[in-house]
Order: C-alpha cells, then structure tokens, then sequence
C-alpha cells in the first residue's frame, strides 16, 4: 500500500476518453477537464487538436502505447499518476476512444483505488462506433443485427487465443455486428477462424483513422479480407467491422443526394 504524505494537498484523477480523434466529437464534460488539468497523461493515438485544448501551463506528458511499436510500460504509467496525484496535481490521464473499452482504464483505476485514491472517469466516443458511423451505416439495426460484440484481435501476451471460430457461429446464430479493435496484424488468422461460422459473402469494413482527416476505408467479403487489406494497404490503428450490418455502407453511397432548394 502507498502512503500518501499528510503535508501535501491531495489532487485529482480523471481518466478522458478522448474520442476517436476528431476534437468535435469530444464531449462537453472531457473538453473542461482537459482544460482544467495541470497534468495531461496522453496516450498516442490522442491527436494534437485535442491536446492543444490544454491550458498553456499544463504539463503534458506523452505515454504511447502503439502494438508493435516502442511503449511506455503500464507500470510506468500507473506510478506517473499516481505520484502525480499525491504532489496535488489536477491529473487527466487522456485515452483514444473510451477509457472501459481496451484502454486499459480498468486497470488504472484499481492501481490508484488500492491507494486510496477516487477517480472520476469521462467516457468517449469508441472508434468502432464512430468508424462505421462515418460511413452512413449502424452497428445495430433491428433487420441485421440484434446486438454488437466488441472483441480485441491482440490478445495479452501468454493469454489463449480468442476462439474465433466459435464466435462467429455465435454471431451467426444471434445475428450480432463483430467489431474487432487491433486486428490489422493477425487478420488472416481471424479472417480464417470467422470463416467456419460465417458465410465467404459476409460484408466486412475496415475503417483506418476513424473520425480524421486522414480516414481510409474499404468494403469487402470475409472471404477477400486479407487481400482487401494488402490491396489498399490498410494498417493500423483500424477497426474491422463484420457483420449485414455493412451492407449499408453501399445503400448510403448508392443513394441519392437531398434536394437542394432555393432560399
């Protein structure tokens, strides 16, 4: 257990989720605790319009951790906060998309709960939810899908692999939308395990910088999945979404633009 030392005022920790990059989708509640915050923890997939919400005396300090990619250690991450707390720091720890979905968040607020601290958390806006919502088509809808799964395709180092085979019979069988975060890597092999419970024509999309300037997308099958991928030279950070859900990505872009009338 850490003790916090009597003589120092005790600050504050507020997990952010910062959306899945565009500023205007941040939430009124995360925006004001990004500008009030003394302290910014940011994760690296936080783009650089959002960070620049932050009060010019705030320390920011970037903490990425990217698969494959060089990262800061969560124990690291968690020792920062709270020791940043207990100096009396107003800390925001500021994350892609929502803090409860694979950010880790759960993680970080039961390190700082054992040491006696509160945190507040902001939910935001989840790239699964806001990539496929870009592209004019729901992740829920009550003639396709009855319900959505959000999944990880990255497994925790030592962990068992996701039985994807079996999923995609449960997705088949109660008609649930499959949105699949860090995916891009092992994509084949989930492309061939949802492939003995899913039909090949099944609609897949794979959205890339959901929400910025610089979103890529591709619709395709299962079946043309990984080809699709290499094909467009798709990477990460991207959400794969599978399910009949996709099949209005092409009814929105097939239709018809709205009348336009005269003042």
């Amino acid at each position: 257990m850490n003790h916090i030392s009597p003589s120092l005022p005790m600050g504050r920790c507020t997990l952010v989720g910062a959306g899945p990059g565009d500023p205007d989708l941040l939430t009124l509640k995360a925006l004001k605790a990004i500008q009030a915050a003394s302290v910014l923890l940011v994760d690296d997939l936080v783009s650089d319009a959002i960070v620049a919400h932050a009060a010019p005396t705030a320390r920011i300090v970037y903490v990425g951790k990217r698969g494959g990619c060089k990262s800061t250690p969560q124990a690291f991450i968690e020792k920062l906060m709270l020791q940043a707390v207990q100096d009396g720091e107003n800390v925001v720890r500021l994350k892609g998309g929502d803090p409860f979905i694979f950010g880790r968040g759960g993680e970080e607020v039961e390190h700082l709960r054992a040491a006696g601290i509160e945190v507040e958390v902001v939910n935001g806006i989840t790239a699964g939810l806001a990539g496929l919502s870009s592209l004019g088509a729901p992740l829920t809808h009550r003639a396709h899908a009855r319900g959505v799964v959000f999944i990880t395709g990255h497994a925790k180092p030592g962990a068992d692999d996701t039985d994807w085979a079996q999923l995609a019979a449960t997705a088949n069988a109660l008609r649930l939308t499959l949105v699949i975060y860090m995916g891009m890597r092992g994509a084949a092999h989930i492309q061939q395990g949802l492939l003995q419970g899913l039909a090949p024509q099944t609609p897949v999309a794979v959205i890339q910088n959901a929400s910025l300037e610089k979103q890529r997308h591709a619709v395709t099958t299962l079946a043309a999945l990984q080809a699709t991928i290499e094909a467009e030279k798709l990477a990460s950070p991207s959400v794969i979404v599978v399910g009949d859900v996709v099949q209005g990505v092409a009814a929105w872009a097939a239709a018809p633009a709205p009348a336009q009338h005269a003042a």
